[in-house]
């Protein structure tokens, strides 16, 4: 598509800590003709393995004030020196920082892939914070030359509150999954058998959770279903895998899972999934927040796993309730618990569902479909050099009123 008869198109992908799961998106958009740079609050070496150049940022999801403006000017120093020609962003803080830090003087796609905390917790600060949220999230609008959402919910909303500017949004079902690659590393790791010998798990019925380890991802909730589940299904084990020490105040504690030992497990982050969800009978997601499309989902569903998630934006692109799997109100312990038990009762039924997500999965979030939509948003936007910026920059007092007004809106 691009690098014939001229010089390859350099993008560089901005995002947070977990920005290495990208690493396919960018090796698929360099086969499609682009030179790719990555810049992530990691130190970069899963990049190197792959020749990405890297550049580490720190985008810290708990800090606010004056560290975020060292971020920004550290955002806009940094990508003027690269000075590429087109920049696309990923995750909250990212996403928010990068338009602002640049200013139209190059041209950013910004990827929503979740509303998260804010948009999800009941917690007085989250309702505190969203009219600031949505505020600087218009500003950020201004110069960006089109936005992408993961789910029409999320793309419902910001047109609501007028959050991205007329015809530079854009809806692309998640991040997309390489099937072949996830089937690969499944093959290449320990058998099922093998798996739950290792964790002393032979004959359970194991009932799996992939994520970070933080009530926002309703880990309470999942532990409170322990005890309602054993009750019918007293073979059943629940096995977490994720990290916890890493997430600040969201964190559940080593503590709160050991209390329900030996029946829940925590393994902390692992680097073989595909053979964990390989092991598993069902897999629950109780999240309560606003998701893209979480990956860990597409993971479950190409494991050929039934799924029991909540009904939130995002978890409802990949489960269709009664389908491959159900879908349950977040923090409704009895209807997850009621879920799950009716899953492992009928392994006839659950197997169905979750044979159902597999060929749905690789048709609709396939990792090529994806990026094929990404590579023609970016000759659109290279074609016509939209910064997504206004024809002049604008002078102080007018962004103060624009900030003023959107977030007046906000507060509606």
């Amino acid at each position: 598509m691009f690098g014939e008869g001229g010089m390859s198109p350099h993008l560089v992908c901005v995002g947070g800590e977990d920005h290495l799961l990208r690493i396919p998106f960018l090796l698929s958009l360099r086969e499609r003709g682009f030179r790719v740079t990555a810049v992530s609050s990691s130190d970069g070496a899963a990049f190197a393995p792959h020749g990405i150049a890297h550049h580490q940022l720190s985008f810290d999801r708990f800090a606010s004030g004056s560290a975020e403006w060292g971020t920004l000017r550290a955002v806009r120093k940094l990508l003027l020196e690269i000075r590429p020609d087109i920049v696309q962003s990923f995750d909250t803080k990212p996403n928010l920082l990068t338009p602002i830090a640049v200013r139209g003087q190059l041209p950013v796609i910004r990827t929503i892939n979740g509303l998260g905390w804010t948009f999800s917790s009941l917690e007085p600060r989250a309702l505190a914070l969203r009219p600031i949220f949505c505020c600087l999230q218009g500003l950020a609008s201004i110069w960006t030359a089109a936005t992408v959402f993961q789910n029409r919910d999320d793309q419902a909303f910001f047109a609501r509150y007028r959050l991205v500017g007329r015809g530079k949004g854009r809806l692309v079902h998640s991040s997309g999954i390489d099937a072949d690659a996830f089937a690969n590393a499944r093959d290449r790791g320990p058998s099922a058998t093998a798996m739950r010998e290792e964790l002393g798990l032979q004959s359970a019925e194991i009932v799996i959770f992939v994520g970070r380890l933080t009530r926002q991802k309703g880990i309470p909730t999942l532990l409170e279903a322990v005890p309602r589940v054993l009750r019918e299904r007293p073979n059943a084990r629940f096995v977490l895998v994720g990290p916890w020490q890493s997430e600040g105040p969201f964190a559940v504690t080593k503590a709160d899972i050991d209390r329900y030992a030996p029946y829940a497990i925590a393994l902390g982050p692992r680097r073989d999934v595909p053979a964990l969800l390989g092991m598993a009978d069902l897999f629950a997601f109780p999240t309560q927040y606003r998701e893209g499309v979480p990956r860990v989902l597409l993971e479950a569903g190409l494991a050929g796993l039934p799924i029991v998630a909540s009904r939130m934006p995002g978890c409802n692109d990949v489960v269709e309730d009664g389908w491959n799997g159900y879908l349950v109100p977040p923090r409704d312990v009895a209807a997850l618990s009621s879920r799950i038990i009716e899953v492992l009762s009928d392994r006839a039924h659950a197997k169905l569902m979750g044979g159902r997500s597999i060929g749905f999965v690789r048709e609709q979030f396939a990792l090529s479909r994806v990026v094929d939509q990404y590579c023609d948003l970016y000759e659109s936007v290279l074609d016509g050099r939209t910064p997504g910026k206004p024809s002049h920059s604008p002078p102080a007092i007018s962004m103060t009123q624009e900030a003023s007004r959107r977030l007046d809106e906000a507060r509606q």
